[in-house]
C-alpha cells in the first residue's frame, strides 16, 4: 500500500536495490543484502504499507547488529533515506558515494525550509534578512550524515528536529546543524561566515551544543541556556516566587539546581502568625509536583535537584525524600537530591567526632561561610548549643550520618555527594558571593543569591573525532591543533549564546549578562582509551585525560581572554581570582592550604601557563569556562561514550525516550576482527551477556582495555576525575559504579574523592544482585527455523530487537588499604 493509498505488487528487486545501496562500501554487502531480504520476506503480509515496509527493513537490519555492528550502518542509511524523501522528495542516487543529486537537493530546498519555518513562526524571523542563504546552502554536506549511528539519527530526528505546524518533517540532519549554527551567530558582525564555521565543526561531530541549545537554537523561542541554579530564601514570598521560576524554567527545557538550606526547620517559630514552620520538605514536595505538571505535553517531566547542607535540622528527613515507603506527601518522585558537605564534616568523620544539626533560623550565617571560616563558626555554634543558648539542635555521630548518607545513596542513588569547601576554595569567580549548591547534574558551580539565578551554557567536545592516524598507541594519536580549534570555536559560540538566549526569569538574565558563565566539556574519553588500547584504570589513561584537559583548558581560557580584548571583560571580572592572574591549576594549592590536608593529585604541567596567567589579568570574557556534563543524550548523537563514563557493557539494550536500541561495542568488535577472533568468540560473548573476562580465547590485553563499569576499580573513576579537575574551573558530573555493598568500602571511596580534590559526584550505580535471565544467544538463526531460512519470523514489523540482559561482571580490583577512614566497625550488618 503506497503512501497515496494506491496498491501495487511487492517488488523484491526494488527492496534489494535499496538494501544494496545502504550496504555499499561495507564488507560482505552482497551477503547482507541476501540475509536482510530473506528475513524481510518473513514479515510481509498482504496490504503492508510503504511505511511499514520501510520500518520492517530497518528492524531486520537492527536485529542482526549483534552479529556485526556494521548492520547499524545499514539501518542508519535506510532511515536517512526515509527522512530525505520526506523532506526533499524522491531521488535516485543512493549512499554509494554518488551523492551529487542529494547535495543538489539539499541546496535547492534549503531556502524554502528557512522561509517556511519563518512564515510559520517556528524559526527566528531574522534568518531571512541576516544570512546569505545561498552561500549557506552551498556548504551543506550530506555525506557527513554517514557519521551518525542509527540511534543518533533517531535521537536527532525525534528529540531535536523541528516539524511544521501540520506535522510535516522540515529538517534533514544537515539542515538541523545549519539551523543551530545560524541561531548561534545572530549577534556576529558577519553572521554568515561564523555560521559556516560553527556548522562545519558541529556537522563533523567535533563538538556539540548541549540539549536545550539543540532544541531551541534558531527557533522563535531561543531559550538556549542549559543550567539554572537557584537558592530559596526563608520567606513566603520568595518561596512562592521560586515555585513560579521553576515552572517557567521547566517550560523552557532548562535543568535546575535549587538549594533549600536557608529554609527554617520543622517546628521553628513563625512570628508573623505565632505558629511554627512545617520545614522545607512540604515545599519540596510541591515543587516536585510542579515538575510533573509542566511536563512538555506529558513527554518529559521537568528536571531539578534539591540541595541541602547536612547540618540542617531536617536533614534526616531530606535523606528519606527518595525512599519508596513513607508519607507520600513528604517524598519526591521526580526531583533529585544532593548533599552539600563541608571539610569540617569530613574531618569529623575521619576523627569520629560529634556532628551538630541546627535550625537555619538560629545559625543564618553558616550558609554563607565556607572553609576555615565555616569551621570556626560551626564550632562556636556547637559550644552555644551545649551551653543551652540555642533553642533547637541535635547532636549525632558524624560517622553515623555519613553512613546514613551512603546507605541512602546505595538504596536510592540519592543524595549525590558534593563538597562545598572544595568548590568555593577552588572557584576563580569568588568575588560575587558564596556558592551554595551545584546544578541538576553536579557540574556547575556558580554563586547565587536573591538577585541572581545563576546560569550556565554548555557544549562538549567529542574527543573521538580528534583521534587521528599517528605514532602513538595502536597507530593513533590526538590531533592537538584540531582540539585547540574546537575549544576556541566552542567558546566563541557559547559566548554568542549568552547575548541571544532569553528566559522568563529576570534574575537569570541578569546573572547571565553579569557573569557570562559557560561550561565547555568533553565526551568520548572511554571511546578514545579503548581505541588506543589502554585500560581505563591505567596510568596511561590517567596521563591521557590529564594532557587532554590541560590542552582544552588552555585553549578555552586563551580564547576567552582574546574575546575580552575584542568584546570586553565580563562585568564582575574585577576582584576575581582571574584578575589576580590565577588559573584553575592554582586553585589546588588554595584549597589545600585552607583545609590543612594535602590534596593528593599529580601536579604535572606541560604548557606555558605563566604566559596565560599574565594574559588573564587583562580581562576574561567569561566568569567560568569549563564543566564536564553527563552528555547522555548528545553522546548518542555524537556516537560516542558519554562524558568520562566507562562502558556499561559490551552488549546491552539501551532504553531512551526515542525507543529501545541494541548497543554493541564497535571498538571491541574491531579489536577482535583485527586479530581474527570475532567469529570465534562472538557466540561466547553473547552467551556471557557481553562479559569477555572469562573467555579464554580473548587475549589479556583486550580484556584489560575492555573492562566494563562494574569490573573497574571505583578508584579509577576518582583518579580520572581528579586529574581532569586540575584544569577545570567548575566541576565534573562523575558517575560512580560499585560492585561492593560494604559501607566501609563506600566511605573510603568517597573520602578518597574528597582527598583528591574532586568537587562533586553524580549518580551511584550499584551492581545488581541477581542476573536477569538470558532470553537466547542465537536469535532467529537459520537452524532454529524450519527449512533453514534465516529468521525474523518471530519479530513483527516495527518490533525492537531482542533485549540482551545486563552483563555479568568480574570482581572489581581490590581497593587500596583504608587510610585513616577506618570504618571496619561499621561494616558488620551493613552489607545489602
Amino acid at each position: 500500500m503506497k503512501r497515496n493509498g494506491e496498491r501495487e505488487p511487492y517488488d523484491a528487486n526494488k527492496i534489494n536495490l535499496a538494501i544494496e545501496h545502504a550496504a555499499a562500501g561495507l564488507d560482505e554487502n552482497i551477503t547482507w543484502v541476501t540475509q536482510i531480504a530473506s528475513e524481510l520476506e518473513l514479515t510481509l503480509f498482504d496490504g503492508i504499507t510503504t511505511q511499514q515496509l520501510d520500518e520492517a527493513v530497518i528492524q531486520v537490519a537492527l536485529q542482526n547488529v549483534k552479529d556485526d555492528p556494521a548492520f547499524d550502518i545499514v539501518a542508519a542509511r535506510l532511515l536517512l533515506k526515509i527522512i530525505y524523501k520526506r523532506v526533499l522528495g524522491d531521488y535516485a542516487s543512493g549512499t554509494d558515494g554518488d551523492n551529487a543529486e542529494l547535495v543538489e537537493l539539499h541546496a535547492r530546498h534549503f531556502r524554502g525550509y528557512i522561509e517556511r519555518g519563518v512564515s510559520e513562526t517556528l524559526l527566528d524571523s531574522r534568518f531571512t534578512g541576516l544570512f546569505d542563504l545561498d552561500r549557506l546552502a552551498g556548504h551543506l554536506d550530506p555525506s557527513r550524515d554517514e557519521l551518525l549511528k542509527y540511534i543518533g539519527v533517531v535521537t536527532l530526528n525525534n528529540r531535536y528536529g523541528i516539524k511544521a505546524r501540520n506535522g510535516d518533517s522540515l529538517e534533514v540532519p544537515q539542515y538541523f546543524w545549519m539551523r543551530i549554527a545560524m541561531g548561534l551567530s545572530l549577534n556576529e558582525t558577519d553572521p554568515t561566515s561564523h555560521a559556516i564555521a560553527f556548522y562545519h565543526k558541529m556537522s563533523k561531530l567535533e563538538y556539540l551544543a548541549a540539549g536545550s541549545t539543540l532544541v531551541n537554537a534558531g527557533t522563535a523561542y531561543p531559550q538556549l541556556s542549559n543550567c539554572f541554579v537557584m537558592e530559596m530564601q526563608d520567606d513566603i514570598e520568595h518561596i512562592a516566587k521560586s515555585v513560579r521560576d521553576v515552572m517557567w524554567l521547566t517550560k523552557g527545557t532548562g535543568g535546575i539546581g535549587l538549594s533549600v538550606t536557608k529554609l527554617r526547620s520543622q517546628g521553628s517559630p513563625i512570628r508573623s502568625n505565632n505558629t511554627t514552620s512545617t520545614g522545607p520538605i512540604p515545599f519540596m514536595h510541591t515543587i516536585d509536583s510542579v515538575l510533573r505538571a509542566v511536563s512538555r505535553g506529558g513527554k518529559k517531566f521537568g528536571a531539578l535537584c534539591f540541595y541541602m547542607e547536612n547540618w540542617h535540622l531536617d536533614f534526616p528527613e531530606f535523606l528519606d525524600l527518595r525512599q519508596n515507603s513513607g508519607d507520600p506527601y513528604r517524598r519526591t518522585r521526580t526531583a533529585n537530591t544532593a548533599v552539600w558537605t563541608s571539610d569540617e564534616f569530613m574531618k569529623r568523620v575521619q576523627n569520629d567526632q560529634d556532628w551538630y544539626l541546627f535550625d537555619p533560623l538560629e545559625v543564618a550565617d553558616l550558609n554563607e561561610l565556607y572553609g576555615k571560616a565555616f569551621s570556626e563558626r560551626y564550632a562556636e555554634y556547637a559550644v552555644m548549643a551545649e551551653a543551652g543558648e540555642l533553642r533547637m539542635f541535635k547532636k549525632i555521630s558524624a560517622r553515623a550520618q555519613f553512613k546514613d548518607i551512603l546507605m541512602s545513596l546505595q538504596t536510592t542513588s540519592h543524595p549525590w555527594l558534593t563538597w562545598k569547601d572544595t568548590i568555593n576554595n577552588r572557584a576563580l569567580n569568588n568575588n560575587t558571593g558564596a556558592i551554595h549548591l551545584s546544578n541538576l547534574c553536579t557540574e556547575i558551580t556558580l554563586p547565587q543569591d536573591r538577585d541572581n539565578v545563576s546560569v550556565c551554557n554548555l557544549a562538549s567536545i567529542n574527543l573521538s573525532r580528534h583521534l587521528v592516524d599517528g605514532e602513538r598507541a595502536n597507530g593513533l594519536e590526538m590531533d592537538w591543533a584540531r582540539l585547540e580549534e574546537s575549544a576556541r570555536q566552542a567558546v566563541r559560540q557559547l559566548d554568542n549564546l549568552i547575548d541571544i538566549t532569553v528566559s522568563s526569569v529576570p534574575e537569570a538574565d541578569f546573572s547571565n549578562q553579569q557573569n557570562r558563565a559557560i561550561g565547555l566539556g568533553v565526551m568520548g574519553f572511554t571511546d578514545v582509551v579503548e581505541r588506543l588500547g589502554f585500560s581505563y584504570e591505567s596510568e596511561e589513561a590517567y596521563a591521557l585525560i590529564d594532557e587532554i584537559m590541560e590542552h582544552v583548558s588552555y585553549a578555552a581560557i586563551d580564547e576567552s581572554a582574546d574575546l575580552a580584548q575584542e568584546r570586553g571583560a565580563y562585568p564582575n571580572f574585577e576582584g576575581s581570582r582571574w584578575s589576580q592572574g590565577l588559573v584553575p591549576y592554582d586553585s589546588i594549592a588554595l584549597a589545600e592550604a585552607d583545609r590543612g590536608i594535602p590534596i593528593t593529585v599529580d601536579r604535572t604541567i606541560r604548557l606555558d601557563w605563566d604566559r596565560l596567567r599574565e594574559k588573564v589579568k587583562g580581562g576574561m570574557r567569561n566568569a567560568t569556562l569549563m564543566a564536564i556534563a553527563p552528555t547522555a543524550s548528545i553522546g548518542l548523537v555524537a556516537g560516542t561514550t558519554p562524558g568520562f563514563d566507562p562502558q556499561f557493557s559490551q552488549i546491552f539494550s539501551r532504553s531512551t525516550s526515542s525507543g529501545k536500541f541494541l548497543e554493541v561495542n564497535r571498538n571491541l568488535v574491531e579489536a577482535l576482527q583485527e586479530r581474527g577472533l570475532w567469529e570465534e568468540t562472538r557466540e561466547s560473548i553473547l552467551r556471557s551477556q557481553g562479559d569477555i573476562q572469562g573467555i579464554a580465547a580473548i587475549p589479556d590485553e583486550i580484556k584489560a582495555a575492555f573492562k566494563t563499569s562494574f569490573q573497574l576499580s571505583p578508584h579509577a573513576f576518582i583518579e580520572v576525575a581528579a586529574r581532569a579537575q586540575k584544569w577545570i574551573d567548575q566541576a565534573i558530573s562523575r558517575n560512580m559504579y560499585l560492585e561492593t555493598r560494604d559501607i566501609g568500602d563506600m566511605m573510603d571511596i568517597y573520602a578518597a574523592a574528597w582527598e583528591k580534590g574532586v568537587k562533586t559526584t553524580y549518580y551511584l550505580h550499584m551492581k545488581p544482585r541477581h542476573q536477569a535471565e538470558q532470553s537466547t544467544v542465537k536469535v532467529n538463526k537459520s537452524e532454529e527455523i524450519s527449512g533453514g531460512r534465516k529468521g525474523f519470523a518471530s519479530v513483527g514489523a516495527g518490533v525492537p530487537p531482542a533485549v540482551v540482559a545486563e552483563p555479568a561482571a568480574a570482581p572489581a580490583p581490590v581497593a587500596p588499604a583504608r587510610r585513616g577512614f577506618g570504618f571496619g566497625g561499621l561494616t558488620g550488618g551493613d552489607k545489602r
